[in-house]
């Protein structure tokens, strides 16, 4: 068992419970294969903007559907999700971590209804599908700039790149 692990049954009965220790509610999602530092400074500056922060991880099964194999790529996920979502439970700004199946995280949200919904600034409204379900119930969409945009692919392609040069 994970701490900071549930399902969404689970964590829609913590919320109602103890709804002053969750709001307001602050709710990203993505892969989170390969932590590093981008992904650090993204969840800090999203838990800045609300009492708690709870990521959507897509499963493993979304991610590769996310992600598809592309030539010369290894499989993604790199990480299983089980191990993402320990290392998500684990750092300081994440109150709760719930692996979603689907491609996009609108059920979710549709059901935890967080006050606000985050993504990075890479994204656009337009380009959000959750972004029409947070505004239908009255929530907010901010995207986050981070200062030093680190992709996880771009880590796999220098990895990749200095492995060919030995």
């Amino acid at each position: 068992m994970i701490l900071g692990l549930y399902d969404l049954a689970q964590l829609q009965e913590a919320i109602a419970s103890t709804p002053n220790q969750w709001r307001p509610l602050v709710f990203t999602n993505g892969c989170f294969d390969l932590l590093h530092v981008g992904h650090i400074r993204y969840l800090q500056a999203a838990k800045s903007l609300g009492r708690s922060l709870v990521v959507g991880l897509n499963s493993d099964r979304s991610t590769q559907t996310i992600k598809p194999n592309r030539p010369g790529m290894p499989q993604r996920p790199i990480i299983p999700e089980i191990q993402r979502a320990e290392l998500l439970t684990a750092l300081k700004p994440v109150d709760a971590v719930v692996i979603f199946a689907e491609t996009t995280a609108s059920q979710l949200v549709a059901a935890l209804k967080p006050d606000i919904y985050v993504k990075g600034g890479d994204y656009s409204l337009e380009t959000l599908p959750e972004a029409t379900v947070v505004q239908a119930y009255g929530g907010q969409v901010k995207l986050i700039q981070i200062e030093i945009p680190t992709s996880t692919t771009g880590i796999i392609n220098r990895i990749l790149q200095n492995h060919e040069q030995y």
